[in-house]
């Protein structure tokens, strides 16, 4: 029982310092088998254990890089994504506030409504976009994470990396709702 404890309590301060879950996960696992390595004398354990640890915060350096790019948002792990409800949104928010002051201007009140209806059709659109984003990206990261702890602890790689993947697809879509949604309340 104290050794679940000992875990749990690795495996707590670990999220604390990390971001990424993935990254808690190689760093418990690094904590847990170079101590594993120290008192058994094994060398080869220790060092893997140690490897683990380095990655993890490797990992976690890079998770807090994020490029966000009209209709895409860019991570360090190289995945892409934008759901495309965010960026039609946003076109049709620029193009209903582009009608709707024509509209001012030439004193139309069919184009000023018609523009004003765009924009706000198009501001839900985008939340949409964003809510799907958050959602998706959110259960893709937890999914991938478990999914790669298990193919880890099982020694299954190919399983292990297609698992990153999805982590850092996940990743990507999450961190580009989060910017886009800061920079509105920002606004």
């Amino acid at each position: 029982m104290k050794g679940s404890l000992l875990i749990h309590e690795l495996f707590r301060q670990a999220l604390l310092r990390h971001t990424s879950p993935y990254a808690a996960v190689d760093s418990v696992t690094g904590t847990v088998q170079s101590a594993f390595g120290s008192l058994t004398g094994s060398t080869g354990d220790k060092v893997q254990g140690d490897t683990k640890q380095d990655k993890a915060h490797a990992e976690h350096d890079a998770s807090q890089a994020t490029v966000k790019l009209p209709g895409a948002t860019v991570t360090s792990s190289g995945a892409t994504t934008d759901d495309p409800d965010r960026s039609a949104g946003s076109w049709n928010q620029t193009a209903g506030s582009a009608k709707e002051t024509v509209g001012n201007v030439l004193g139309v009140e069919s184009l000023k409504k018609s523009g004003r209806d765009q924009n706000l059709e198009g501001q839900q659109q985008e939340a949409k976009g964003q809510l799907n984003d958050l959602g998706s990206g959110f259960a893709d990261r937890v999914s991938g994470t478990v999914g790669g702890a298990v193919a880890s602890v099982t020694g299954n790689t190919s399983a292990e990396a297609e698992y990153q993947k999805q982590h850092d697809v996940g990743k990507t879509q999450q961190r580009g709702a989060e910017h886009d949604i800061q920079k509105q309340a920002e606004a």
